[in-house]
Parts: C-alpha cells; sequence; structure tokens
C-alpha cells in the first residue's frame, strides 16, 4: 500500500522491521527448543495422524476461500505532488513530532542498555 501512495522509504523500511522481527522470533524459537530426543516424550502414531489430517483440512479451507477472492484490475491515482518523499517525512517527523520521536529513542536506548546488562556475564 504504501508503495500505491508514494511512500517508497516507509514501504522498504516496514519490509525491514517485519523480517528483522520475524529473524528474532525464529531465534528466540530455536533457542528455547528442547532438542534432547532423550526428554521428549514419544507420541502416539494417532495423533501423528490426526494432526496430519487437521493440517490438510486446514490447508483445503485456505485454498477454497481463496479460491472465489476474485482479482479486480483497480488503475491507481498517480500524484504529482511531494506525498511520500523523504525529505517531507523527515521535516514532519523533526519538527511536529519532535517530542514522540525523543521520547521512542529513549525507550529504544533503555532497553538495549537493559539488554546488554541482562546478557553480561559476570
Amino acid at each position: 500500500h504504501y508503495i500505491l501512495l508514494n511512500a517508497q522509504f516507509l514501504a522498504i523500511v516496514n519490509i525491514i522491521v517485519y523480517a528483522g522481527a520475524i529473524m528474532v522470533l525464529f531465534l528466540f524459537v530455536i533457542m528455547l527448543m528442547n532438542l534432547n530426543k532423550e526428554t521428549e516424550p514419544q507420541k502416539n502414531r494417532w495423533i501423528k495422524m490426526i494432526g496430519a489430517i487437521a493440517g490438510g483440512c486446514l490447508l483445503l479451507v485456505m485454498v477454497a476461500a481463496l479460491k472465489d477472492v476474485g482479482l479486480q484490475k483497480q488503475e491507481a491515482m498517480i500524484n504529482g505532488g511531494d506525498i511520500g518523499l523523504i525529505k517531507n517525512l523527515g521535516k514532519e517527523l523533526f519538527s511536529t513530532y519532535v517530542v514522540p520521536f525523543e521520547i521512542s529513542s529513549i525507550l529504544f536506548l533503555s532497553a538495549m542498555v537493559g539488554a546488554v546488562v541482562i546478557g553480561k556475564k559476570e
């Protein structure tokens, strides 16, 4: 949607932030999983089969729901103005919204310091 609004910078930042969040999520999942086979309880074959059938049913429902979605051609309105330019974003961010910007920077700085303190080994 950002690209259609001529805001390419926001589109790229959005993609980078979401990709980073997904990578951190994967990292936490891998770190918190217990990968020892000895401590893993044995699952019954029926439970595995029921899980596979439920996953297949979910896939069929999703495919059936997406099959009926009609993609229509829509022409985008092209603006010749200054909407979406980084220069205008910077002007608004550092003039109108300077206090919330500084508060968020202090919040991020305190989160980084907290992460370093928690992760530091003595």
